[in-house]
């Protein structure tokens, strides 16, 4: 961790364990994440659910909060893409020495000790270019990505929006291995692609209670003690969570 990042984190997020920690702030929807044809009207009902709890906890909601041009941004033609997976996984691989079994994605890839659901994944990453921060490739993928920063940032400035929701995905849980029904996950752009930070929690369930579903707090960079305690002050005032049925109580 460098200086600078230090710099911004407190020692500790207990002071972010606040129960009333959503009064005043101004949450906005951000409907761009979840909203597409294959969303499951379920998760919408709850979604929406778990927005009038953060009201009635003292939220205001701004819905839609609109982030403009966002969905115009794109990346550089002809650039390629970056692959910065391969790059740094046998990085990282390569800096542990013989405390892992494994030194670089060739031998993953060779190993098969993965779930099959994954294979096409790994195996394309490791056919493809293995391309540093300072590829072309690499350095266009910045420029999106800081262009999207500028979009959020933007956005969040000029409607007071202190946090996003969404929810974590747009469909239930699926099956491991079942690859046809649609997935919905809304965790792939937002927080990665800006590398702001999000964290999810419960917000109800679907299916007559079987399957749960989660909602995600999404909000400036640094801003994970703000995070934790508008997703604290949301689960204090909803307690959602209950422990799988297949699970044995703790001891």
């Amino acid at each position: 961790m460098t200086a600078a990042a230090s710099a911004h984190l407190p020692q500790t997020y207990s002071a972010s364990f606040v129960r009333d920690g959503l009064k005043g702030a101004r949450i906005g929807v951000l409907r761009f994440a979840y909203e597409r044809e294959s969303t499951d009207p379920e998760i919408v009902q709850v979604f929406m659910r778990a927005v009038e709890d953060l009201k009635l906890a003292g939220a205001t909601i701004i819905d839609p909060g609109i982030v403009d041009g966002i969905g115009e941004i794109r990346r550089a033609q002809g650039s390629g893409p970056c692959m910065g997976f391969k790059y740094d996984l046998n990085r990282f691989l390569a800096g542990h020495g013989d405390k892992i079994p494994m030194k670089s994605l060739t031998e993953i890839v060779k190993s098969r000790r993965f779930h099959p659901t994954v294979a096409q994944r790994l195996e394309q990453a490791e056919a493809g270019a293995s391309n540093g921060p300072e590829s072309d490739a690499c350095k266009a993928e910045m420029t999106y990505r800081d262009q999207v920063r500028a979009a959020v940032n933007k956005a969040m400035d000029a409607q007071k929006i202190d946090a996003w929701v969404y929810p974590t995905w747009s469909n239930p849980p699926r099956l491991i291995g079942d690859l046809n029904t649609p997935g919905g996950d809304n965790s792939q752009f937002f927080s990665p692609t800006t590398g702001f930070p999000a964290i999810q929690v419960p917000m109800g369930y679907t299916r007559g209670g079987r399957l749960p579903a989660g909602i995600t707090f999404f909000g400036r960079a640094w801003s994970e003690p703000t995070l934790i305690k508008y997703a604290y002050a949301y689960e204090q005032a909803t307690h959602h969570r209950r422990p799988p049925e297949s699970t044995p109580p703790l001891r």
